[in-house]
């Protein structure tokens, strides 16, 4: 690779961890570079000799994106076919929101989507419009994403944990935590083997399963809180939009083809906190 890499969504979790480890990336958040105007992202990545793309761009409001569907689909959709029209190389951060999560078995990157909200239909819409347009493309499905930067479950339970002395959380949503670094880390590992061949889908998350009420109380205990964590039911806590209630990610195809090792979503967490 000899152009350079850009970062699009770059002060996001995902974005401020691929900085950290691609220091010489170019940097643009919504202020410098407005993904949704095709001819402002082409003369961007001329201008600063891009080869690749790292689309972390997104809008995740995902109760919001009910009633804000134009932008949803703005950010979501036209931004990465905007930046998949440009010829460079693209790795397309999206979602297991794209599934309606009624499956009972880890989904693969070949299972049927069935998006229940705006937020997954816009998403889905975005991994094809990457995949019609551009040449070498990986898209990256990831779920349940933290990390200690931004707004996340991780920092919310901190933060309850110190102030309450007991917090209800849902039980029956079941995924898998990921630790940001841990998904950037991957990325660039990634990176060099970005081929015409290599095309196509792939699931990202760490290793392990859990319920949002595990992943709270794991929360606690790594973090010496004594708050109580208590498991509720998600109709006691109603959303204006559906969550997946199983949105287990099968990982198999991101370590073959690409010989990644992923890690337990337990050491994934113990990481993260290490940086508070």
């Amino acid at each position: 690779m000899n152009g350079k890499v850009l970062i699009t969504g770059s002060r996001g979790q995902l974005g401020t961890e691929l900085s950290k480890l691609l220091p010489d990336a170019v940097l643009t958040d919504v202020e410098e570079l407005d993904i949704t105007d095709l001819t402002a992202v082409r003369q961007f990545v001329k201008e600063n000799n891009v080869d690749t793309i790292i689309n972390c761009a997104a809008y995740t409001a995902v109760d919001k994106a009910e009633d804000d569907i134009e932008t949803a689909e703005k950010i979501n959709v036209l931004g990465p076919e905007n930046l998949a029209k440009t010829g460079c190389k693209i790795v397309h951060i999206s979602t297991d929101y794209v599934f309606d999560g009624l499956g009972h078995k880890p989904y693969t990157p070949a299972d049927e989507t069935k998006p229940i909200s705006v937020y997954g239909k816009t998403k889905r819409a975005g991994e094809l419009a990457v995949l019609n347009n551009a040449t070498e493309a990986v898209i990256i499905r990831t779920a349940w994403l933290y990390s200690p930067y931004g707004n996340n479950f991780v920092k919310t339970m901190r933060r309850l944990g110190a102030e309450k002395e007991s917090i209800n959380v849902v039980v029956d949503q079941i995924g898998t935590p990921t630790y940001a670094g841990d998904l950037a880390e991957a990325i660039v590992a990634i990176l060099p083997q970005i081929s015409e061949k290599t095309k196509g889908i792939y699931h990202f998350t760490n290793e392990g399963v859990c319920s949002w009420y595990d992943f709270a109380t794991e929360i606690m205990k790594q973090s010496g809180l004594k708050c109580q964590v208590n498991p509720i039911p998600s109709s006691a806590y109603p959303t204006k939009a559906n969550r997946p209630f199983y949105s287990v990610l099968d990982k198999s195809k991101i370590k073959d083809v690409f010989n990644i090792n992923i890690q337990h979503w337990q050491k994934g967490l113990e990481k993260c906190l290490k940086q508070f």
